[in-house]
């Protein structure tokens, strides 16, 4: 066990966020995601909130500073967002920015580009963020 790392984020999720550079990204999926049909880097989370994970990973990962870094899956028409689900990966981010509504499809085509794609346990509906990697400032 490291000190200062969330039991959350597993060694190998760690190492990915380690081997990723500026601009890839991360999907964070919900339970019912097909995250092996769109990426052959797939970790495995089951069990754990996506709220979870995204708190045990934002103080690794600098979020990118150039582009919208939090992408989220935009519900199908007809349908409608939980609006507590963006909240929460809000709080766990500490993030107030811009998130931008994909449509599924293109979540999907984008899932294919990711880096890396980590099936949570999340259950909401819509519950699928990306996190677009920045990088991280010289102290």
């Amino acid at each position: 066990m490291l000190k200062g790392i969330s039991p959350v984020v597993s060694p190998e999720l760690l190492k990915i966020m380690a081997e990723m550079g500026h601009g890839d990204e991360l999907v964070i999926s919900d339970a019912h995601f097909p995250a092996h049909t769109f990426n052959d880097r797939v970790v495995r989370a089951d069990g754990l909130a996506a709220d979870a994970l995204l708190a045990g990973i934002i103080p690794l990962l600098e979020l990118d500073s150039y582009a919208t870094p939090v992408i989220m899956m935009a519900p199908v028409p007809g349908d409608s967002l939980d609006p507590s689900v963006e909240a929460r990966y809000r709080k766990a981010l500490g993030y107030t920015g811009e998130i931008e509504q994909m449509e599924r499809y293109a979540f999907y085509e984008r899932a294919k580009k990711a880096y890396a794609v980590v099936i949570s346990g999340e259950t909401a509906k819509y519950g699928n963020i990306i996190l677009k990697k920045g990088v991280t400032p010289v102290a």
